[in-house]
């Protein structure tokens, strides 16, 4: 001790100065000096221990506390499989979709922290932890971002049950560890699937009392002020879309979409109730499915009992609803460079002189128009070659007239202004086709071909193929026959050839395919076509539906292969139907190879209200061909037109010589369909830089006895079952009216046309003005009962 040695110093230097002297009682005074020397420094050392204590375990609680706080942004979805056991190692709470801790399930969740405290506190949030991660388990709902586990406090109630608050208080890092296979829902997001008991049932006077204290996820809130308990009750799911106003859900029944008045549908009738939210009931149903969905399946198919008529006025009331949604995009950064588009060249001028005759198939496929509409949507840049304006022009209906003679079309021409060019003109052709009463439509044999394969896992793929194909499930009769195909890496039959009335068996062989494997698309088309060949119907519809991103990649799958094993194909009298699903790897070259050249139509279905058009609405049209290998060719008057050019169809079109030719396969047209096609003419006298100069040694054809006349055009088509082509002649009359009194149609159509140009880029456009082509699509805008024309003319605005 520095102070003793010190003083004992000073001592001992004093006593040898004063050796000679008496100290009396030295060696006691000296023993009480060193007693209270010890005692100073034994308080010093202790109040520095008690200093080092206090910083330490302050310390010690902050470092605990950071550890519990702190959040991490990181999010990885395991995907748990029993050959690939997964272990998530992450700094902070990632986003899980928890399987739930089952015999073939071995699930384990460890909580790991930087140090082990050993007090009350840490041992206390330990163990809430624990409570939270059980009761996730126990609940499997995906976290988002702006989910965190909550702090439970240590108090319990009566049952020893933890209570809970949130406090924000996430995990420091989780690890799941996963062996075997779950089978989870395909419609992957937030779902949760009702049991509709038989206690619940004989308690609930009706459908919405059944939901009611069911769902975490929704709010049932009744209005008392008619005076009777329960009399109004409504359903609000919480997610993105409450915010927005208008707040209902929308409800599918039996796979139609229904109005918001399901009270009528009894508990005892239903099978099942499935509630859907956030982006996976958007991806499937569109901005409808913006404030969720309720799925409700039926035991017998309650809506079958509806008559057409009924149904029709139920979805028309949905459809007026006017609705304030939350539209959910996806990322922006989705890759679209896997994506397949077909090339082509955009068609030129041609002179009568030089090209007297243009030869074409007619196109009522509508992928084009469907497949644009979802890259704008999404803020897309729209790939060039995607657009294929005669499929723009065919999803839109006109008023044409019904044929009144013994052919399945009528024909219809207007001539007008180019409204992209003033100095040029303008021939739209229309054709009608006949709209047989149901009734009288031939017995139907189809084979749906469903891509099962791995890419077919997003939501917007095979659940929403599942969806759609439920559409047209209901539009089946008792005569028609269904059998189900399926291909991944295989290709193997689900559902035998089975009647239409038996919808519950074909829904429930929909709703048990998952997806997983390769593709091997040509197997799988071979086993449809054998199958639909097996069970022939002479006389009826006879049909292959081919649902599919197009990937195929096992196999004969190249474009070149897929083209030879179709048209083989094609001689068995078997039409075909393709259906497009999903983005990113979308092969939209393939599938319209195989509409083009497979006596097919070919639609894209980007949400539920395309299937829903496509294949309810407009059922008869898709399904049933009445006129199939129709082509078309136009000879215009040299004496009137310096130059025309087709705009559009660059696919579809033939040689002169072809048109005679009954070898060479057309588009098919469909009951009530119709198929427009647009011109765009130089008169002669014109200047133009479009064309070229007169030749010296070509004679002009002598056109004086035909001077009114712009154009002759000449049809061929053969009946659905005939081999022999039949031809229809119209004269065009070489009479133009002003653009301004030109038909609706006409503004409509020459409007899709320029907006399909301007996406192309063309540069036989010299004006691309947006509001100038919304300007036109506005003065055509009528006959738009289900508002497609004025989503289009949405559409525009979004193109600068």
């Amino acid at each position: 001790m520095d102070n003793q040695d010190k003083i004992f110093e000073k001592i001992k230097n004093a006593a040898q100065k004063n050796e000679g002297k008496d100290f009396a009682a030295f060696e006691k005074v000296w023993s009480r000096v060193e007693e209270k020397l010890d005692k100073k420094e034994d308080k010093k050392v202790i109040v520095l221990w008690k200093k080092l204590a206090i910083a330490a375990s302050l310390l010690l609680f902050f470092s605990l506390g950071y550890q519990f706080l702190k959040t991490d942004r990181n999010q990885i979805t395991p995907k748990n499989t029993k050959e690939n056991p997964i272990v998530i190692k992450g700094k902070t709470n990632p986003k899980i979709t928890s399987p739930k801790d089952t015999k073939e399930n071995n699930v384990v969740i460890q909580k790991k922290t930087e140090s082990k405290p050993t007090d009350k506190f840490s041992k206390n949030i330990k163990s809430n932890a624990e409570v939270i991660l059980k009761k996730q388990m126990e609940n499997p709902v995906a976290l988002t971002e702006a989910d965190t586990i909550s702090k439970i406090n240590t108090s319990t109630n009566g049952n020893g049950i933890a209570s809970m608050q949130a406090k924000s208080v996430a995990l420091n890092e989780v690890i799941v560890v996963g062996y075997g296979t779950q089978k989870r829902k395909e419609l992957t997001g937030s779902v949760t699937s009702i049991a509709v008991t038989k206690e619940k049932k004989q308690k609930s006077e009706n459908i919405i009392e059944t939901l009611q204290g069911r769902v975490a996820e929704h709010k049932i809130s009744a209005n008392t002020s008619q005076g009777t308990a329960g009399s109004n009750l409504n359903i609000m799911i919480r997610g993105g879309g409450s915010i927005a106003s208008g707040n209902e859900p929308l409800y599918i029944v039996d796979g139609v979409p229904m109005n918001t008045d399901i009270s009528a549908i009894k508990p005892n009738d239903i099978a099942t109730i499935d509630v859907l939210k956030d982006a996976s009931s958007t991806a499937i149903y569109g901005s409808r499915g913006a404030n969720g969905v309720i799925l409700i399946t039926t035991k017998n198919g309650t809506l079958q009992n509806l008559s057409k008529k009924q149904l029709e006025q139920k979805l028309k009331k949905l459809d007026k609803q006017k609705k304030t949604t939350l539209r959910i995009l996806p990322p922006k950064s989705i890759a679209v460079s896997q994506e397949e588009y077909e090339n082509f060249v955009e068609n030129q001028f041609e002179t009568p002189k030089n090209a007297p005759l243009s030869t074409f198939s007619i196109d009522v496929d509508n992928a084009s128009y469907t497949n644009i509409r979802r890259f704008l949507n999404n803020g897309q840049t729209v790939p060039k070659d995607a657009v294929r304006i005669e499929e723009m022009l065919n999803f839109f209906k006109y008023k044409y007239p019904q044929p009144q003679d013994q052919h399945p079309f009528s024909i219809n021409t207007e001539y007008s202004n180019c409204p992209w060019n003033p100095k040029h003109q303008l021939l739209k052709i229309g054709l009608q086709g006949k709209n047989i009463a149901t009734e009288n439509l031939p017995a139907s044999n189809l084979v749906f071909l469903i891509d099962v394969s791995g890419s077919m896992s997003d939501a917007n793929k095979l659940p929403l193929l599942k969806q759609s194909m439920k559409i047209l499930v209901n539009e089946l009769r008792k005569e028609d026959k269904v059998a189900m195909v399926v291909y991944a890496g295989a290709a193997g039959m689900v559902l035998p050839p089975t009647s239409g009335d038996k919808k519950q068996t074909i829904i429930s062989a929909l709703d048990n395919l998952n997806a997983g494997g390769s593709t091997a698309g040509g197997a799988g088309i071979e086993l449809a076509y054998r199958t639909a060949m097996e069970n022939f119907i002479k006389g009826g519809n006879n049909r292959v539906v081919l649902a599919t991103d197009g990937d195929f990649n096992v196999g004969n799958s190249s474009n070149t292969d897929m083209q030879s094993l179709i048209e083989e194909k094609r001689k068995s009298g078997i039409y075909l139907t393709c259906l497009g699903y999903g983005m990113g790897n979308y092969k939209d070259s393939k599938m319209e190879i195989l509409a083009n050249k497979g006596n097919g139509n070919y639609a894209y279905i980007d949400n539920i209200q395309e299937a829903n058009r496509f294949l309810g609405k407009e059922y008869k049209g898709s399904m049933f061909a009445i006129a199939k290998d129709v082509k078309i060719q136009i000879e215009f008057n040299p004496k009137h037109v310096q130059a025309y050019r087709l705009i559009g169809y660059e696919n579809r079109k033939l040689r002169p010589e072809d048109f005679k030719n009954d070898a060479i396969d057309a588009g098919e047209l469909g009951s009530g369909h119709t198929v427009t096609a647009l011109y765009e003419i130089i008169p002669t006298g014109i200047e133009s830089d479009y064309t070229t100069a007169d030749l010296k040694y070509t004679k002009s054809n002598k056109t004086d006895n035909y001077s009114n006349e712009l154009a002759t055009i000449k049809f061929r088509y053969k009946k659905p079952d005939g081999d022999k082509s039949i031809e229809m002649v119209k004269v065009i009359e070489n009479k133009s009216v002003p653009l301004k009194n030109a038909s609706d149609d006409f503004k409509f159509s020459a409007a899709v046309a320029w907006f399909g140009l301007k996406l192309r880029d063309s540069d036989l456009v010299p004006n691309k003005s947006t509001d100038e082509i919304k300007k036109l699509a506005k003065e055509g805008l009528s006959n738009d009962e289900d508002g497609y024309k004025s989503e289009f003319i949405r559409l525009t605005e979004t193109v600068k």
